[in-house]
């Protein structure tokens, strides 16, 4: 199981396993993780953990939150990443952990805005999720995800772009508006799980019922709304 290792100077003061969806870090006691420095936010930061995968988000800290050095607002997080928080540091171990070319790049939707949902259709085409050509008699079938597993892809229903298809061939691929609705669809030998990310929004919607703060297993036909935009979800 992944795990935080809290130090300072050098000095180890806990381990933290991550077994839970979320965990959030910061000075005030009700975190799970407390860090009682005047350097550190009320609620400096969280920790996503979907499967095998943990996700870091900066949650508007006044000092900022940093990976390897680096100012981060989100990161996926790697085996022996060191998370710099004040003075503190928290190195995430997980030799589990995904691969940085299999993650997806953020495909922003931006509701009502022609420009934006353009942009995110050739972000998503440069990161290799070009449109799926119609189908032949030599590949009507669904090709197969890593695994054997059915390719899962995403077929926009409204808005500027409606009609593009989005194949899921990265294990993660994150979704939405940020700062109103963000989820990420994880590829995994189950399946595919969709995952609410940021919460300010309200949850994403599925068949017509929000999903909640749980991963939910995303089957063959389901219908996803996110920031106003409603897709759908297919195995074939």
């Amino acid at each position: 199981m992944a795990k935080l290792v809290l130090s300072m100077n050098g000095a180890i003061q806990g381990e933290f396993e991550l077994d839970q969806e979320r965990l959030t870090i910061g000075r005030k006691p009700e975190n799970d993780i407390q860090i009682d420095n005047l350097a550190v936010s009320g609620k400096h930061s969280m920790i996503i953990t979907i499967l095998d995968d943990s996700f870091l988000e900066d949650l508007g800290s006044t000092n900022g939150t940093y990976v390897n050095g680096k100012l981060v607002k989100k990161h996926a997080l790697k085996d022996g990443d060191v998370i710099a928080i004040g003075k503190h540091e928290l190195k995430y171990i997980n030799e589990n952990a995904s691969d940085d070319d299999e993650f997806e790049k953020t495909m922003i939707i931006k509701p009502g805005s022609a420009s934006a949902a353009v942009a995110a259709a050739q972000a998503a085409e440069k990161a290799g999720a070009a449109a799926t050509p119609p189908p032949t008699p030599q590949s009507a079938s669904a090709p197969a995800a890593s695994g054997g597993m059915p390719l899962g892809r995403l077929t926009v229903l409204n808005g500027p772009i409606a009609g593009k298809e989005l194949e899921l061939t990265k294990a993660l691929i994150t979704l939405g508006k940020p700062g109103t609705q963000v989820a990420v669809i994880s590829r995994r030998p189950q399946g595919y799980f969709l995952t609410h990310i940021e919460s300010s929004g309200g949850f994403p919607v599925v068949n017509g019922t929000e999903v909640g703060a749980k991963a939910y297993q995303l089957k063959d036909g389901d219908l996803i709304e996110l920031a106003s935009i409603k897709m759908e979800f297919s195995t074939s």
